[in-house]
């Protein structure tokens, strides 16, 4: 993994971890949501070409003998349902957050009865 995407998955969980300890529920809903995205990007930086390394690829191996540089398609088949997954969970949230706002009329969690 390369220098400056290690950065951004680091910046991305400490965004992610920062908005998780806030008191306003919505930013709680964010912070989950860019905890999620981070990993997905971890994930697919993770399951990247290896430098010097040749995956072979059955398909394409017999048609001129070039061996073409390929990733994992198991880690962006993984991180597409993820991607998925998170999308319904964070609607979900947001929903149950407008729910907890008309019940205490505060989006402040510690002010809740």
């Amino acid at each position: 993994m390369s220098v400056a995407l290690a950065t951004v998955v680091g910046g991305l969980f400490a965004l992610g971890t920062f908005l998780l300890l806030r008191r306003d529920l919505v930013r709680v809903v964010w912070g989950v949501s860019v905890l999620s995205q981070a990993a997905n990007v971890y994930l697919i930086s993770m399951g990247g070409v290896q430098p010097g390394t040749h995956d072979t690829v059955p398909v394409l191996d017999a048609h001129g003998g070039a061996v073409p540089e390929t990733t994992d398609p198991l880690v962006q088949a993984l991180v597409l349902t993820a991607i998925v997954i998170s999308f319904g969970t964070t609607a979900f949230a947001l929903v149950l957050t407008y729910r907890a706002y008309q019940e205490n009329e505060t989006m402040d969690v510690q002010e809740w009865r």
